[in-house]
């Protein structure tokens, strides 16, 4: 149903294959090519441009991957990969040439990142991550929150999951009881980039967390194409906060290989985060950040020249 244009310009065949979930696919302007849920899992032949200062580890997260399955780059908090897998495959995926083969540890490499936590006291959270989290089982959470629940200085874990915002009866009796009967505080960041993306099961799956002692925060990349309007972008923030989700994060693109095309200069996003700011109550207004190798923190827009 797409306009015959698009044809010339779709990748057919790309390295990083398209996925996404039909509830996604539901929610796409029918024949509209710029229609910016479209934009964000369209595979573009322009993936396949050589652009400089775009490259396949722009964070250098390799450096900071002690172990099948974690990544250690800030004081205090560590990432797990639970798993590798994603059910939908956003085009600007900073990690879309992680190399998961290498760190999908399962049940049997869990004991190592757990000796590796016990063995640093200074770390009081665990992020985790992925790909999706939410892609494993219910039981296979429930075992590694188990083990982990041993570790005395552990004492916040933080989900990110893009799943969640897409599929939202995955908050399931069996993971809010999990949520309810642990010891850790709980955080839960979703990815939500366009305000069409949010409807009421997903408000409704957000309440279930809530209820439960959950604090769901949410964190957008500014694209080039889907967000980069002050229009959408005060939207976007609005209808977060009025699905009881905290806009926390907006990410600068990491200059990942073959995202290029939604890259948003400095400049223009110094210039829409003031209007937003403007614009909208301090609350609803995320941290605009960049990401940089070896920073010992996400560093904010307005410091970077």
């Amino acid at each position: 149903e797409l306009d015959v244009k698009l044809i010339d310009h779709v990748l057919l065949r790309p390295d990083f294959p398209l996925r996404v979930p039909l509830s996604y696919v539901k929610k796409i302007e029918k024949g509209n090519i710029h229609d910016p849920l479209l934009r964000q899992i369209m595979p573009l032949n322009s993936e396949r441009d050589t652009v400089p200062g775009f490259s396949t580890d722009p964070l250098q997260e390799k450096k900071h991957n002690p172990l099948p399955g974690l990544i250690h780059k800030y004081h205090g908090r560590v990432l797990v990969t639970l798993s590798g897998s994603c059910i939908i495959h956003c085009r600007y995926c900073f990690r879309r040439h992680f190399p998961y083969q290498e760190n999908n540890p399962g049940k049997l490499g869990w004991k190592t990142i757990l000796d590796y936590l016990s063995q640093q006291p200074d770390i009081i959270e665990v992020i985790l991550s992925g790909g999706d989290p939410m892609t494993i089982k219910d039981a296979s959470l429930h075992y590694f929150y188990e083990q982990l629940s041993h570790i005395p200085h552990i004492q916040y874990v933080r989900i990110h999951s893009r799943l969640l915002g897409l599929i939202p009866n995955r908050v399931t009796p069996e993971l809010l009881t999990l949520f309810s009967t642990t010891r850790f505080k709980h955080t839960v960041v979703l990815h939500i980039n366009h305000p069409r993306e949010i409807d009421k099961p997903l408000a409704d799956a957000v309440s279930r967390l809530r209820d439960t002692g959950v604090t769901v925060f949410n964190q957008s990349v500014l694209l080039k194409g889907v967000n980069d309007s002050l229009e959408t972008l005060i939207a976007l923030q609005k209808t977060l906060f009025d699905a009881g989700i905290i806009p926390y994060y907006m990410h600068l693109l990491d200059k990942i290989a073959g995202s290029a095309h939604f890259d948003v200069d400095l400049a223009t996003a110094k210039a829409l985060m003031i209007d937003l700011m403007s614009k909208l109550p301090g609350y609803m207004v995320p941290r605009w950040v960049k990401e940089q190798p070896f920073a010992s923190a996400k560093i904010p827009i307005a410091l970077l020249y």
